[in-house]
């Protein structure tokens, strides 16, 4: 039995997800997977809380600054000495990890993790096969390292950006974006819309902010359906804040706006839906690509969320509205003309990848096999 190691890490809730649909796709083909958290488990669980705190934050009060710092870091090598160590935080117990488990493969879904690989192997260490999946639809530097073998991409553009950075071609693959198994198999609108107790015959809004919700602005979106013109039926899925959960309930009482929290039925509420606004996450795009769900983004935060953002929008997948006022327009134009919703979800149906759990493990366990 083939041993597959998946390093991840805690920052958001994208790359656990990731890693979790890898985990099902690897043991589905055979294969033993471990998954480890890297900053977690291999350099402290306190460091893992702090620093995640820290970069929480960040993003809350200041994310024009971790806009910055996300650019300087695309600027920087991901072993350059300005990342003061930074990038292998965690070699010595990623070591130790590999020696005694003795893996055919691992696979990394953070930046950072690849970049530790890479400099055990800088350093004489021997490694094995090293795939690194790419969670955004971005090339950024911090991803790139001179010693992966092999990068997983979510788009033919991202792979052009590889290369032009510099990555033989053939050590890069579109593979799409690992999502849950829900996501490869179509789902009825009309069954699903029945079962959240939606309307045939009125349109529907989906809006999601990510697991967190707070990192958006859904009471924005919230207002802007409330007072939409033309009927509407929306759910705001306002995640693990509780606060915010409140926040909207009020907004919306009495409309035909409904608030939920946390859910794992993504996919659901995906499939009943005419149209998504949200913050461009790399794992939402993905999701809202498998599902052929148009979009709608606002809210997206400087750095990988403004990046995907610009890919979702020259790919003809998104519209994006940078303010309140663009975000109320732009909601009425896409309930207005079904047919720009048909245009967005045709250029989704030509790049949605569903299966791209199955590709990438697959391109791992058959490292030869050749993909369309």
């Amino acid at each position: 039995m083939r041993r597959v190691l998946i390093l991840t890490a805690s920052y958001g809730s994208g790359h656990n997800s990731a890693a979790r649909s890898l985990a099902l796709a690897f043991a589905r083909d055979g294969a033993r997977v471990d998954i480890v958290d890297h900053f977690r488990d291999l350099v402290h669980p306190g460091f893992a809380s702090a620093s995640r705190a820290l970069y929480y934050l960040v993003l809350r009060r200041a994310p024009v600054l971790w806009g910055m710092a996300y650019g300087v870091g695309d600027w920087m090598a991901s072993d350059s000495a300005a990342t003061f160590g930074a990038t292998h935080l965690g070699a010595r117990k990623l070591a130790a990890l590999l020696r005694r488990t003795s893996p055919d493969a691992v696979v990394t879904v953070h930046a950072t993790p690849a970049a530790a690989m890479s400099f055990l192997a800088e350093h004489g260490e021997v490694v094995p096969p090293h795939t690194t999946v790419v969670t955004d639809f971005v090339a950024h530097g911090q991803w790139i390292a001179r010693h992966v073998d092999r990068y997983c991409v979510a788009a033919e553009e991202v792979r052009h950006e590889f290369i032009a950075r510099g990555i033989p071609g053939e050590r890069v693959i579109v593979t799409g974006v690992p999502v849950p198994p829900a996501f490869e198999t179509w789902v009825d609108p009309g069954s699903a819309r029945a079962a959240l107790g939606l309307s045939s015959h009125v349109p529907v809004v989906l809006a999601m902010a990510g697991t967190q919700g707070s990192f958006g602005r859904l009471p924005d979106v919230a207002q802007a359906l409330v007072d939409a013109p033309r009927p509407l039926q929306a759910i705001v899925v306002t995640g693990t804040d509780v606060r915010l959960a409140q926040t909207v309930s009020r907004l919306t009482a009495g409309t035909r706006v409904r608030t939920l929290g946390y859910t794992n039925d993504v996919r659901t509420l995906m499939a009943a839906a005419d149209l998504l606004v949200t913050k461009a996450g790399g794992m939402t795009l993905a999701e809202a690509l498998a599902a052929e769900l148009p979009l709608l983004t606002y809210g997206s935060l400087p750095g990988q969320e403004r990046q995907n953002e610009r890919f979702a929008s020259r790919a003809g997948i998104a519209l994006v509205a940078r303010t309140r006022r663009e975000l109320a327009r732009l909601l009425d134009r896409a309930l207005a003309e079904p047919a720009l919703l048909d245009d967005l979800r045709e250029s989704m149906r030509q790049r949605r990848r569903p299966d791209a759990s199955r590709r990438i493990a697959r391109a791992v366990l058959e490292p030869d096999a050749v993909f369309e």
